[in-house]
């Protein structure tokens, strides 16, 4: 009886082991594809003439509307400062040698989207970047907020509504076409509850779910919604000016992100975020990372306020 038993657990040793060798195979191998091999020629115009960036004068956003054009996409950009937006077109003009239009409106408002219809009429979209968003001045606590009642719409508005509108507005010639690419931009703080950021958090979990359930819907009509979570970048949003290895400029951020689309349908988009996302969503509690989130911000709250008295 003794031996049988050495026996079994010998057996259930090695289909252990050898699991366990299978699994970590496989995610090298995963890791290999999506980080060093990329998806290839996947975003092209093959997938439709233009492409649509919000938020698209600074940052994230404007990187992506660089990115896009240099691969060959006519352009339109929506974001808020008319002046701006003919800065970008202009340069992607003179540089890409691509043609590109431009609307002005305020994401914070709900009665802007009448005028973005007109504008997208009769283009060929073959990818969406909803890339607009607003996070808080500095992390405090919700009943602290100033101005709360109009920064709670202002906030729906802008990292909410602008997702689902504008997805409201593409979809459906993508889907007409059967191709198409929308990525939208969430955050790593949607990954779990951040503390003294919570509404800008919450926004960004909507964002990513929002993007894993369309996928699920229209991933079989042959279009690619992906939901794109970064931690920091060196943008004028996290008021981050040096970049380093795990706070990459936009555009070494957004040209690692791109070979991730197709590959990924939720991604943190660059290969140190990656890492970092793993850490915090496998290996650490939730609990502690909502701890250490919180330390962090009323660190930094604390510190923005002393500041602000100082002046």
């Amino acid at each position: 009886m003794l031996h049988g038993a050495e026996s079994v657990l010998l057996w259930v040793g090695a289909l252990t082991t050898a699991s366990l060798a299978l699994w970590i195979l496989y995610r090298l191998l995963s890791g290999f594809r999506i980080w060093v091999m990329g998806n290839g020629d996947l975003l092209s115009p093959k997938l439709g003439k233009w492409a649509v960036v919000t938020g698209a004068t600074d940052g994230i956003g404007k990187s992506y509307a660089e990115e896009l054009a240099r691969r060959g996409f006519s352009m339109m950009l929506i974001s808020r400062t008319q002046e701006k937006l003919d800065d970008v077109a202009q340069s992607l003009e003179r540089r890409y040698k691509v043609e590109t239009k431009t609307v002005a409106v305020d994401f914070g408002q709900v009665d802007i989207y009448p005028k973005i219809e007109t504008a997208l009429s009769g283009l060929e979209i073959g990818v969406l970047v909803n890339n607009v968003g607003i996070s808080y001045p500095y992390p405090e606590f919700f009943l602290h907020i100033p101005d709360l009642d109009n920064f709670i719409n202002t906030m729906i508005n802008v990292n909410i509504t602008s997702v689902c509108q504008m997805t409201r507005l593409v979809l459906p010639r993508m889907e007409a076409r059967a191709k198409g690419v929308i990525l939208n931009i969430s955050s790593a703080s949607g990954m779990y509850p951040v503390p003294l950021l919570t509404v800008y958090s919450s926004t960004k979990a909507f964002v990513d779910f929002f993007s894993r359930g369309l996928q699920a819907e229209y991933k079989s009509k042959g279009i690619i919604i992906q939901s794109v979570l970064p931690f920091f970048v060196a943008t004028k949003m996290t008021k981050i000016r040096k970049p380093t290895l795990d706070k990459p400029t936009p555009d070494r951020y957004v040209a690692a992100e791109l070979t991730t689309v197709g590959l990924q349908d939720q991604t943190n988009g660059y290969f140190p975020h990656a890492v970092m996302g793993w850490l915090t969503t496998v290996l650490v509690p939730i609990n502690l990372v909502i701890y250490f989130g919180m330390r962090m911000n009323k660190a930094q709250r604390g510190g923005y306020l002393r500041r602000r008295k100082l002046r």
